[in-house]
């Protein structure tokens, strides 16, 4: 949502025009990450370390890379649970970059990345402020004390 700014709440101000940049950036990220991820794989090829490490090194990126693009499509319609192992997940995050691009990519042809979870949080809080303010009435001080019986 950080490059939305308030615009996904009423889809105004360039809102369209942001949500294919964000498409395309995330789209343009992936697939020069993809270009660095084989430039890598060429290294290793170079280097003549053998098949089953060659292998290893896609297998590795591959799981990575589902497993985040799942952890952020997730993150897209629920916050995590404060005693998650998101923190634990920061190495794996770093490895399968490019499943959270893919996931960015893919959710930007149906919202901003985060606005249903975000208009879910704002419709939430914006019904209890209605509800709040509308059983304010009259001036509290100048209301009666009820009497207490004795």
């Amino acid at each position: 949502m950080k490059f939305f700014g308030t615009t996904w709440v009423d889809h105004d101000n360039g809102y369209a025009l942001r949500r294919v940049a964000v498409a395309a950036g995330s789209l343009l990220g992936a697939v020069a990450a993809a270009y660095l991820l084989r430039f890598a794989y060429e290294g290793l090829e170079i280097g003549n370390v053998g098949p089953f490490l060659s292998i290893s090194v896609v297998v590795l990126f591959a799981i990575a890379s589902a497993i985040v693009f799942a952890k952020t499509w997730e993150s897209f319609s629920r916050r995590p649970a404060p005693s998650s192992d998101e923190a634990a997940l920061k190495g794996l995050k770093a490895i399968g970059f490019i499943g959270s691009l893919i996931a960015y990519f893919l959710r930007c042809f149906a919202e901003a990345p985060g606005e249903g979870l975000h208009r879910a949080e704002y419709e939430k809080a914006a019904a209890e402020f209605a509800r709040r303010r509308s059983s304010r009435t009259g001036n509290p001080a100048a209301r009666r004390r009820p009497k207490r019986k004795k």
